[in-house]
């Protein structure tokens, strides 16, 4: 049977809403004899069975799956063993504090190395380094489920906008330190 085939039946069996995203390694895994995974998975894109979203992570458009919330699922899989969350701008509009919504893009502070991943259509998730602990930072977090992330408090975001220096030029402060 042909490794397309293959591929296409094993993901019409995984993929539903909440596992719509797979690595490289995943579909690695599924086909275990398959030896030029690369070339499967760029053939499998161009026949339209999967989206490449960025290096690695692909989406099977099939699925019933959030579609704004790509960039946070993706987020979360890409940095699964690092510390991540939600926080700087991201954090700050989705509070009001700031009034322009990031398009398609999204903030998040990282015990990995700070990085820029650009997604294509999807947009751009911006990874920002911290040498916090969750430890530090615990009580100021807040587990999102829809996002898959933890998410910093508004003021916690604030502190993250002074310690990388970011502009804070359209943060309204009265709403960051509104009791929530």
């Amino acid at each position: 049977m042909q490794s397309i085939r293959k591929l296409e039946r094993v993901l019409a069996r995984l993929a539903d809403g909440e596992h719509y995203l797979f690595s490289s390694a995943d579909l690695q895994g599924a086909l275990p004899g398959q030896r030029d995974m690369a070339v499967l998975l760029s053939r499998t894109s161009k026949a339209g069975l999967l989206k490449r979203v960025c290096r690695g992570i692909y989406l099977y458009d099939r699925a019933d799956y959030a579609r704004g919330l790509v960039l946070f699922h993706v987020a979360a899989l890409l940095r699964a063993a690092e510390f991540n969350y939600l926080s700087l701008e991201t954090v700050l509009s989705d509070s009001g504090a700031i009034s322009q919504v990031p398009i398609s893009w999204i903030t998040l502070m990282s015990s990995g190395r700070s990085s820029v991943i650009k997604c294509g259509t999807f947009g751009r998730i911006e990874f920002v380094h911290t040498a916090r602990k969750p430890d530090d930072v615990a009580g100021l977090l807040s587990y999102d489920p829809a996002c898959r992330l933890w998410r910093a408090t508004p003021a916690l975001a604030m502190r993250d906008m002074r310690a990388t220096r970011r502009n804070k030029d359209l943060i309204d402060q009265e709403v960051v330190n509104e009791p929530v």
